[in-house]
């Protein structure tokens, strides 16, 4: 098995122009990917959409167990397992999230036996270069790719990354999933399965990954305190998606503050505090520049045929969550 993926490596390395990892030290950069299972309460706020049970990928990032993976994988978790090299398992606390980046951080209990990834610059990472995507279970959970682009991204649950790295082909296993260049060095945390149009082709699947430069900066916090210490933005507790620059809402959070002003499915956003807007990207971006979460936000909207006046008076998602760091 070790010389298949040797041969693997040697074959990317011809076909896209990488230099090859060694042997043992491929081996060894595999064995930091693990598999994460948490089970969440059924009363939790994001058991509806998630689910009870959840599974995917994370990655060892130093020799104190601590281990990175994207956030929805353990948000609101009550137990988490994180399975190893061989298929030994291990309990594991929740540390943090971050719900700018979609950063989620566990703590096995105790240390795993395997070296730990060492961070690259995702700032580096150019369109087009090649890097690998892998997920637990060694060179066979292992796939070649490029990055096809670095750009924008806006999720529907009021989320924006400013350059997100998208890559081809598409990978299934993507949640928590580890992107790594061609130093073998970790450049970006797997976020979903998307697609990306390319002009004079269509549109194709692709992943979304968060790049790494964001982790450095809130890290620490994550650590001690299980979320960045910077204020909270604006929250208004809606998922909302954008069709030919206007931004209609899909749904309202139950016990929301969108809810509780009025907001309805299929309402369509027109302004924030009096300026029009243009885009998921742009809505954000006039929210959040409001103030700090519990900021009211006045909206114009059209709601059935009437367009209507209503203030939001936005909340920290944080406290929506049931999040309990635990120390190991």
């Amino acid at each position: 098995m070790k010389r298949t993926f040797v041969i693997v490596i040697i074959a990317i390395s011809i076909a896209f122009g990488m230099p090859a990892y060694a042997d043992q030290e491929a081996e060894e950069i595999l064995k930091a990917i693990v598999k994460i299972h948490s089970v969440i309460p059924k009363d939790a706020h994001t058991a509806s959409i998630l689910g009870t049970e959840r599974e995917g990928n994370g990655v060892v990032i130093d020799s104190k167990g601590h281990v990175l993976t994207i956030g929805y994988l353990i948000t609101e978790s009550e137990t988490v397992e994180v399975i190893g090299p061989g298929g030994k398992s291990i309990n594991a606390s929740f540390v943090g999230y971050d719900h700018n980046t979609g950063f989620g951080l566990l703590r096995t209990e105790k240390p795993l036996k395997v070296p730990p990834i060492k961070l690259g610059k995702s700032s580096n990472v150019k369109e087009g270069e090649p890097v690998l995507v892998a997920g637990y279970g060694g060179e066979d959970s292992a796939q070649a790719a490029r990055v096809i682009s670095r750009k924008e991204f806006a999720g529907y649950w009021e989320y924006l990354l400013e350059e997100a790295l998208f890559t081809v082909p598409a990978y299934s296993n993507f949640g928590g999933a580890a992107l790594i260049d061609h130093d073998g060095k970790l450049v970006g945390i797997g976020s979903l399965l998307t697609q990306i149009l390319i002009p004079g082709f269509g549109s194709i699947s692709c992943n979304m990954f968060v790049p790494i430069d964001l982790l450095n900066p809130i890290l620490p916090d994550l650590i001690t305190t299980g979320r960045s210490r910077k204020p909270p933005r604006p929250w208004l507790g809606i998922n909302a998606e954008e069709a030919h620059g206007r931004v209609f809402v899909t749904q309202t959070t139950s016990g929301g503050p969108s809810e509780g002003a009025g907001l309805q499915r299929g309402d369509l956003i027109l302004s924030v505090k009096g300026i029009a807007i243009n885009g998921l990207a742009d809505f954000y971006r006039k929210v959040w520049a409001l103030g700090n979460a519990g900021v009211d936000v006045p909206l114009s909207i059209l709601q059935g045929t009437r367009i209507r006046d209503i203030t939001v008076r936005s909340a920290d998602r944080y406290q929506f969550l049931i999040l309990k760091p635990k120390k190991i």
